[in-house]
């Protein structure tokens, strides 16, 4: 992560943004081009993330993705889909990703997955209540330290709380869905 954007804390700008700011983080990570941008410019660094949270998530919820494709538009309040972010994944970094499923008995094989892909780049990932998945986390490394954009920080995940379905991210416990690299 750049150390300027480590040093800013930056968050999500409301409530249904985490996904889209998932992304963001995602792409300054992989492109030094596109983090600079957010490092450097009019305003603060907070400012540029902000709206480029918010322009991820109009773009990512819309019915035209990066690459100006049709897509199924989603509404903004309900955040960012799955199938949306493993999108624009495939848009910027020129593979194809996918949106898998978590369930209870498979929690293990997911989680030697994750860790398997972010020893080469973040991964997103969808947690939750029991019912439904509601937030959106970018795991960093195979160590399986996070980037968790409602507090803007980063947090390390212990393998046993992901199996046992036990997270501590935002107030939600549950690994819901990966996006993972084809």
């Amino acid at each position: 992560m750049d150390p300027r954007l480590a040093a800013a804390r930056l968050h999500q700008p409301d409530q249904q943004s985490c996904g889209a700011a998932v992304l963001v983080m995602a792409r300054t990570i992989a492109d030094p081009a596109y983090a600079d941008t957010i490092a450097e410019g009019s305003g603060t660094i907070e400012q540029r993330w902000a709206a480029e949270v918010l322009a991820t998530h109009r773009r990512t919820t819309g019915s035209r993705d990066a690459r100006g494709a049709s897509q199924l538009p989603w509404p903004m309040q309900l955040g960012t889909p799955p199938w949306a972010v493993a999108n624009e994944l495939a848009s910027r970094t020129g593979i194809g990703w996918q949106a898998l499923p978590v369930p209870p008995w498979a929690r293990g094989t997911a989680l030697s997955r994750v860790r398997n892909a972010a020893r080469t780049r973040p991964v997103p990932l969808y947690v939750g209540s029991t019912w439904l998945p509601r937030h959106v986390v970018l795991v960093l490394d195979g160590d399986l330290r996070v980037y968790e954009p409602s507090g803007g920080r980063v947090e390390r995940i212990d393998p046993d709380d992901f199996t046992g379905g036990s997270l501590h991210l935002a107030g939600w416990s549950r690994p819901w869905f990966t996006v993972l690299p084809r």
